[in-house]
């Protein structure tokens, strides 16, 4: 600033008294310098007012991004311990699942067994049932033919030496009862 107020200084002194400097580039500096100090020294509690405000906008997000962020991570953290107990549970469920699947194959096996068992029995039984009844309706069949036969030889007649041995023979029969 010392240069410009010289070279007005000078300037002035060439010319008799006081005066307006058309120099524009000689001006213009001087101008600029006088401009910026105005504005530096008038403008600083406005722009610093200003900078501290911007500062404090910029610090505020900055401490809630983190905040954020931390709570982010948290959540995460959250959701991930999550995940693996629905995994563990899923796991439980699957496993009771197959065990619950393997008490009922084998309770539907056992059952199965047990009919199987059941039906042979039953049929075992039926066969026996029939076969008495075979052999029932046999005997009944060959006792018939032996009556018939008894009673044809009746019909022809028994002599008496024929019958009085037919009834000491009954009599015999009877006594050793």
């Amino acid at each position: 600033m010392s240069i410009g107020l010289f070279l007005l200084a000078s300037e002035a002194g060439e010319a008799s008294g006081f005066g307006i400097n058309f120099d524009i580039f000689g001006t213009n500096l001087i101008n600029i310098l006088i401009l910026l100090g105005g504005v530096v020294y008038a403008g600083r509690g406005f722009v610093g007012k200003i900078l501290s405000q911007r500062l404090e906008v910029i610090e505020t997000a900055i401490a809630d991004a983190e905040k954020r962020k931390r709570e982010a991570v948290e959540q995460l953290a959250d959701q991930q311990e999550k995940l693996a107990q629905a995994r563990s549970e899923c796991d439980r469920i699957k496993a009771a699942a197959q065990a619950d699947a393997k008490v009922a194959s084998d309770a539907i096996l056992a059952t199965v067994a047990a009919d199987i068992e059941r039906l042979r029995e039953a049929s075992a039984r039926e066969i026996a049932t029939e076969q008495e009844r075979a052999i029932v309706q046999l005997r009944q069949q060959v006792a018939e033919k032996a009556l018939a036969g008894v009673r044809a030889h009746f019909d022809r007649g028994l002599s008496d030496s024929v019958q009085q041995q037919l009834v000491n023979r009954s009599i015999e029969l009877l006594g050793a009862k």
